[in-house]
């Protein structure tokens, strides 16, 4: 498909998701507690996706691979050495926020 308002049925059926490293659909993924395998767009100005794949990897949360290497990627993974993604804190951030605009 070339557009959907939502990939949340297919991210909920789906046993692997292969995506770009877009910040919204690394997040949706892991939240959804799915393995990752994250492919690197080098085509992209700044390279800003590439700094948040690798961190992902460093930390255990993904697997990180260009789009030539995907196949070996594919061949030699082992999901199980993929961590679970922690939660969310959305009130930690409320709290930081509240105190920085002086709420608090």
């Amino acid at each position: 498909f070339r557009f959907k308002d939502s990939l949340a049925e297919d991210l909920r059926s789906a046993d692997l998701i292969i995506s770009h490293a877009g910040a919204g659909s690394c997040l949706e993924t892991l939240e959804k507690g799915k393995p990752l395998i994250v492919v690197i767009n080098d085509k992209l100005m700044n390279n800003h996706q590439l700094e948040l794949a690798r961190q992902l990897h460093r930390d255990g949360y993904v697997l990180c691979c260009h789009c030539s290497t995907l196949v070996e990627t594919l061949q030699l993974m082992d999901l199980s050495t993929l961590k679970p993604f922690p939660p969310g804190q959305p009130e930690k951030f409320a709290l930081f926020l509240d105190k920085v605009v002086g709420f608090q």
